[in-house]
């Protein structure tokens, strides 16, 4: 399963409608509390985090998976509009799996999300 964090339901909505497209199990999530509620429910095979959600960022949300033994593994994949150098490299230094910029190009966010999602990159 894949979730997706995203408060955009348009963004949302087409993230879910492409992954769901190339079979691929989906949750949703609105905001990185209830994100993190479902990641430790359901251990996910990749977490796609926008960056700017109300309440906890996903940067904040990432640094709480990381901390927490049973899900420090997943992979979380960073889709953000935040796009400029010194914020690429904030999102890289806090540790995320990979980062697509917005607006999404699906075929680059399609083949990150199944690199991720593959046996061989160590997730089931």
């Amino acid at each position: 399963m894949v979730l997706i964090v995203e408060d955009d339901e348009k963004s949302r909505r087409l993230l879910s409608d492409v992954l769901t497209h190339q079979g691929y199990r989906v949750a949703e999530a609105t905001n990185a509390e209830d994100g993190l509620a479902l990641v430790r429910q359901h251990h996910p095979a990749l977490v796609v985090m926008d960056i700017h959600l109300p309440g906890m960022s996903g940067i904040d949300a990432l640094n709480v998976i990381r901390a927490e033994a049973s899900i420090a593994a997943t992979p979380v994949l960073a889709v953000t509009a935040s796009v400029m150098g010194n914020d690429r490299d904030r999102i890289r230094l806090a540790g995320f799996d990979g980062f697509e910029p917005k607006p999404v190009n699906l075929r680059a966010l399609l083949a990150t999300v199944k690199l991720l999602t593959t046996p061989a990159a160590g997730v089931a």
